[in-house]
């Protein structure tokens, strides 16, 4: 084992950690790991993003659910488009993508910047619910769903443009789903936290298997010890949540999420 695969394990583990620790945001790292550390292309690296997300949000969906606070009803409206959307765009869009989108001022967009940037576009936009004040997020989320009707059919509509974001470019989306059922459903936070990461784990494993049936060249044990190691992370992260404030590090890390983003879109467009 080399010691780039090495740090790219370690970064597994810490990947597993900040989710068990902050309750969600770290699976975001898993794209940046695999291409810019371990040398795997994007479209390959969007394909296990998948199924790590898809196998972490599950562990913590678990949990969630082992405490009542998943809905069920709910969870299957947003779940059942969300997957078909998401399975759609692994099996048919991203192979039929061309190699190279269009070019802007002598910069050629190929496929592997363009997802990469539009991922990076999303790290940014993540950012934004890890660094708000809780406080002053949950105010505006109450203002909004005081707003609105409960509506399915746009639960619906958001199950689509989620699921198709995701089989883009691999993230599990929390940060869209959790403020959807909050406003739409009308779900409490904790409870909308709980069915987000089941339907991530859900949407997310099926986006895989549309890459399985696409032909994509899987490397199955690279993929299952990576994916042990941030499962394994997930608990010893659960554990810290007990003796350390995880909102506070929740800022910290949406700033470095936010600065990230920003490091990639300047890599992938101006370096």
């Amino acid at each position: 084992m080399t010691l780039i695969e090495i740090i790219g394990f370690i970064s597994a583990a810490i990947i597993g950690i900040s989710l068990g620790l902050i309750g969600g945001g770290g699976s975001i790292l898993t794209v940046p790991v695999l291409v810019y550390l371990l040398g795997i292309s994007p479209v390959t690296a969007t394909a296990y993003s998948l199924f790590i997300v898809g196998f972490s949000s599950l562990v913590g969906g678990l949990s969630y659910a082992k405490k009542g606070l998943v809905n069920y009803k709910t969870g299957i409206v947003f779940t059942i488009p969300a997957f078909i959307s998401v399975y759609l765009t692994r099996l048919l869009l991203v192979p039929a993508l061309p190699e190279t989108w269009f070019v802007v001022g002598g910069l050629e967009i190929t496929k592997s910047i363009g997802i990469m940037v539009i991922f990076a576009v999303l790290m940014i936009a993540a950012s934004y619910s890890m660094i708000k004040d809780k406080k002053a997020l949950k105010k505006e989320l109450k203002e909004v769903k005081g707003s609105k009707k409960f509506n399915y059919p746009l639960i619906i509509v958001e199950g689509v443009v989620v699921g198709a974001l995701t089989g883009l470019v691999g993230a599990g989306g929390g940060f869209l789903i959790i403020p959807a059922l909050v406003v739409l459903a009308k779900l409490p936070m904790k409870e909308a936290v709980g069915t987000s990461l089941l339907i991530i784990a859900a949407k997310s494993l099926i986006g895989f298997i549309g890459d399985i049936q696409s032909g994509g060249d899987i490397d199955w044990m690279f993929l299952t010890i990576f994916t042990a190691i941030a499962g394994a992370g997930i608990f010893i992260g659960t554990y810290l949540s007990n003796l350390i404030d995880g909102q506070k590090l929740k800022k910290g890390f949406g700033w470095f999420v936010l600065i990230m983003g920003s490091v990639m879109i300047y890599k992938e467009l101006f370096a």
